[in-house]
């Protein structure tokens, strides 16, 4: 429903822009001069008075609809339901949703059903008021928007303020999400860390959460949390993943930029980047079905003890997925080298290779930086291809023929189904996060001081 509306507004859109632009033109005659303003500002300004109220409407109505329905049914079958929990109460509106919109809850009773009916009716009801809203709105701003043209309006000044607004809430937007992210994954962090020591989870050497038992019923184990293994392991992968991604996707890059003819440039740059859209399970695949086994054999030929599941199947196989970013990246660092510097060096009696070498990759290396740095960025957040080629399985160990685990496939288990957020076993996840994050940003401020050092010498 969300989309179809969408859609129309945008369709509405169009037609207001092309209608206010045809009126600006009929006041205008031949003679544009006479207008403040373009045509094109007009039917900008026509479309924005026409859609973005509606607009509003539609994205604060699918976002708050569903909490106050859930609220009304709640309160309404309170009786019924009597003191159930939140995870309670959670899984009965998942189930009277499927209900009413045509899924298969796992749980069907008298009370569920009769929900479901009553959700599907007051959804009609809360979708036929945000059409009315909507119209009405529309309605109204096209007739305020189509009276206002006129030779003397000034629709650009009105056009530009309300993209200026659209810019600042698009940045504010961005900036509160980046503070909930840092605020959410520290405010769990420290409910974990008030049940876990955070001496034992950053040095301790073994990570069995799974052993802690997750309900009262159930009988569990000594659990432990210790970060280093995972560390460990998300370093080794991600080492094995660049020692593959980095000189293959800068040597790439050279021959691109440098040596590949005008023809070859224009197949191999778009195929090269090919890697970059290919699903990441279908690397997990490959890497299961035909790198890990190729290790194995290979290493049992030569006598030596092979994991079916190891690190180096999973870094091999997540190099080859990030050289595209290391390649993409660098060919366009690469390329914006001043060609004054290579005819420089030319000059000076030096060959293409030494001008490549001692001028073009010292002149490109912030760049090239800022490209390994994603891509490391990227490896060490990769959980499919672990998976599917490392295990899980979370050995301290620096041998590459080991099954490893990563820091994100941990995350992955720990949230994996329905859980609480109250036992340390759910709340490691974002003691985890929050760990990773602080890693992988300190990689960020060491590679943004290599940047700028280098920076200094070149420009």
């Amino acid at each position: 429903m969300f989309l179809t509306l969408f859609g129309l507004l945008v369709a509405v859109a169009v037609a207001s822009f092309v209608i206010g632009r045809s009126r600006s033109v009929s006041l205008a005659g031949n003679n544009y001069a006479a207008m403040h303003s373009l045509p094109g500002y007009h039917g900008s300004w026509l479309a924005l008075t026409t859609v973005g109220i509606p607009l509003l409407i539609l994205i604060v109505w699918s976002i708050a609809a569903p909490n106050v329905l859930r609220q009304m049914l709640i309160g309404q079958f309170g009786a019924q339901l009597g003191a159930s929990s939140a995870a309670q109460l959670d899984g009965f509106w998942r189930d009277i949703q499927a209900l009413a919109f045509g899924g298969t809850p796992g749980i069907r009773d008298a009370v569920r059903t009769e929900a479901a009916g009553v959700l599907a009716s007051r959804q009609w009801v809360s979708t036929g008021l945000m059409i009315a809203a909507m119209a009405a709105a529309g309605i109204g701003g096209f007739m305020y928007g189509f009276g206002a043209i006129a030779p003397a309006f000034r629709a650009r000044h009105r056009v530009e303020a309300a993209v200026k607004v659209f810019l600042a809430v698009s940045a504010t937007i961005a900036i509160l999400t980046t503070i909930g992210i840092v605020v959410s994954l520290i405010t769990e962090s420290m409910r974990f860390f008030s049940l876990v020591s955070p001496i034992d989870f950053l040095f301790g050497l073994t990570w069995t959460p799974q052993q802690m038992a997750f309900r009262a019923d159930q009988v569990g184990g000594t659990a432990a949390f210790g970060f280093i293994p995972l560390l460990t392991g998300t370093l080794l992968i991600t080492f094995i993943a660049m020692i593959v991604a980095a000189p293959l996707g800068i040597m790439a890059a050279v021959y691109l930029s440098d040596y590949a003819t005008p023809q070859v440039r224009a197949v191999g740059k778009p195929v090269l980047e090919i890697l970059a859209g290919i699903p990441t399970v279908v690397y997990g695949f490959f890497a299961a079905l035909t790198v890990a086994p190729f290790i194995r054999n290979t290493g049992h030929a030569l006598g030596l003890e092979v994991a079916s599941e190891s690190a180096l199947a999973a870094g091999v196989v997540m190099g080859i997925m990030i050289v595209p970013f290391v390649s993409s990246l660098s060919d366009d660092v690469i390329n914006a080298v001043p060609q004054s510097l290579r005819d420089g060096s030319a000059g000076l009696g030096a060959t293409k290779s030494e001008t490549i070498r001692k001028v073009v990759l010292p002149a490109a290396l912030p760049g090239i930086v800022s490209a390994l740095v994603l891509a490391v960025s990227r490896a060490m957040g990769e959980t499919m291809i672990v998976v599917m080629a490392a295990g899980l399985a979370a050995n301290l160990t620096l041998n590459p023929l080991e099954a490893v685990t990563t820091v994100t496939v941990q995350i992955g288990t720990l949230l994996t189904g329905d859980q609480e957020f109250d036992s340390p076993k759910t709340l490691a996840a974002f003691g985890l996060g929050l760990v990773l994050f602080v890693v992988t940003l300190s990689l960020n401020l060491v590679a943004l001081r290599v940047v700028n050092k280098y920076r200094e010498q070149y420009d």
